[in-house]
């Protein structure tokens, strides 16, 4: 039998390993894993074992980097403060906005404006105004880049340059309003974007 000291420190060291454990795990990407014990018994963890150590054996390597899970301050500001972006096609400012939280990383929802759904605008923001961007319980209308970077920093999101940039679009514009937009494109060989037929 074991006495009870005996079996709490075997009980811390083998905490204490599969914490390493996991650590290195994380850190290691792809590397591959060793655990072994010293002499004393007390098992390690570690890419390379040393000379000499007892009962080597290898640990599966750890999970791309690419699947890991977004950082805790990410998820914990994702909960309690959710970003939308309040926009209409073809805006400047929109293309600002939207430009500056794809460039901080921060995942947001954007509602593209129409004639149909802008009494969602009102009850979101109070006015007809776009861009406008709701974080959490706070309202701007508007774009003006230091007060979204306030309202982001005050919500505990990651500061800019510490989440990898996104490359989010604005939304495709669907449905009836699609057909007419396109229906009162200007047309012909000098519109815009139109081919001239060769000069002959």
């Amino acid at each position: 039998m074991f006495a009870p000291g005996a079996i709490m420190n075997r009980m811390f060291f083998m905490r204490a390993f599969v914490t390493t454990l996991l650590t290195l795990a994380a850190c290691a990407g792809h590397a591959q894993i060793y655990r072994w014990f010293d002499e004393n018994g007390r098992a390690h963890a570690g890419d390379t074992p040393p000379p000499g150590a007892r009962n080597v054996e290898k640990v599966h390597a750890a999970t791309p980097a690419a699947e890991s899970v977004e950082p805790y301050a990410l998820q914990l500001a994702r909960k309690n403060a959710p970003v939308t972006l309040y926009s209409t096609p073809n805006c400047p400012l929109c293309g600002n906005a939207r430009a500056l939280l794809n460039q901080r990383g921060v995942p947001f929802k954007e509602t593209l404006i129409t004639d149909k759904n802008v009494g969602e605008l009102m009850t979101a923001v109070g006015a007809n105004a776009v861009p406008s961007i709701v974080v959490g319980s706070a309202i701007r209308q508007g774009f003006e880049e230091t007060t979204y970077h306030a309202m982001l920093d005050a919500a505990g999101y990651p500061k800019l340059g510490v989440l990898p940039p996104r490359d989010q679009k604005e939304p495709a514009l669907a449905g009836p309003k699609a057909e007419a937009a396109a229906d009162e494109a200007p047309r012909g060989p000098y519109a815009p974007g139109g081919r001239r037929s060769p000069q002959k």
